[in-house]
């Protein structure tokens, strides 16, 4: 298997169970690591043979922000039900961050694997 990677993307989202987390959109931070076999593309040198990051990027952008989640383990599960449902990964690795949100302490998240069904 191989990993297409997508580090410390920034995206904005309404995010939190807090009266004014539901108010007001937040950056979040997010880091993939997308399972596919990369083999084709390298073969065909075509970006129709494999996950395109920056389509993956610019869906969760749209995706994100349109949204609310709660939990960051819930918006976690979305992107990668997202990756594997939608781009075919065969396994991700989904890590997304809250920034700033205690003092003292720059970054608070989750970090989740995920794999297709077989």
């Amino acid at each position: 298997m191989d990993i297409i990677f997508i580090d410390a993307l920034r995206a904005s989202t309404l995010i939190g169970i807090y009266p004014r987390e539901k108010a007001m959109p937040q950056t979040i931070e997010i880091s993939l690591q997308i399972g596919t076999s990369t083999a084709s593309a390298g073969a065909s040198d075509d970006i129709g043979d494999t996950i395109d990051y920056a389509t993956v990027a610019e869906r969760l952008r749209s995706e994100l922000a349109a949204r609310h989640f709660n939990l960051l383990e819930r918006l976690a599960e979305y992107v990668a039900t997202l990756l594997l449902e939608d781009f075919g990964a065969t396994w991700v690795r989904v890590s997304i961050a809250k920034l700033g949100m205690m003092s003292g302490v720059q970054r608070v998240g989750v970090v989740i694997e995920r794999g297709a069904a077989s």
